[in-house]
């Protein structure tokens, strides 16, 4: 069995990267998952059923953690020693302040009802497309080690992931679900 002291990309034996193959973490999680699940140490003394359950749930918060871009960034950052929690001025310049208000004011703008789809399907566009670019910076920054520029493309992530979140939650508002 695995050790719980593992990162969770040792864990996984996947390279230390902010890019990877989600396929290969959710095939290498299923496997591992199979191997360790506390069904299979039900007649197995009380240690080994104990450590059955924790391995289990260190797979399941590693996996969890990979799997999402934005848990997965702030984990490579918390590797290297930075606080992804703390955040000072230096981590947010004005740009990125001006432009919070903007996309915000421009989804506060929109009306209630359906006819603010096309515009709420843009803006999702426009912000998916931001993240991507920021993803692309961060996985730079961190490929170059330069973890005080990596973090601070980690806070502009984490702004444009919550809008999309608000983006989906007006779609999904919009649409009655």
């Amino acid at each position: 069995m695995q050790r719980l002291n593992q990162n969770f990309f040792q864990l996984f034996d996947l390279p230390e990267s902010f890019y990877l193959d989600v396929d290969n973490l959710s095939a290498k999680y299923r496997d591992m998952q199979t191997e360790v699940h506390p069904d299979k140490f039900a007649a197995a003394p009380e240690q080994e059923k104990m450590h059955a359950v924790q391995m289990t749930s260190y797979i399941n918060e590693a996996y969890s953690t990979l799997k999402s871009p934005i848990k997965r960034a702030a984990y490579i950052l918390s590797l290297q020693g930075m606080d992804t929690e703390s955040v000072n001025q230096n981590d947010l310049g004005m740009d990125l302040l001006t432009e919070q208000m903007q996309l915000r004011e421009s989804l506060d703008e929109l009306p209630k009802d359906e006819s603010a789809l096309p515009e709420l399907d843009r803006l999702k566009k426009d912000v998916k497309e931001r993240l991507s670019l920021k993803q692309n910076g961060f996985a730079c920054e961190i490929e170059q080690g330069e973890y005080v520029c990596a973090k601070k493309i980690f806070h502009e992530l984490q702004f444009l992931h919550k809008l999309l979140l608000e983006i989906e939650a007006g779609e999904e508002q919009r649409l009655d679900y």
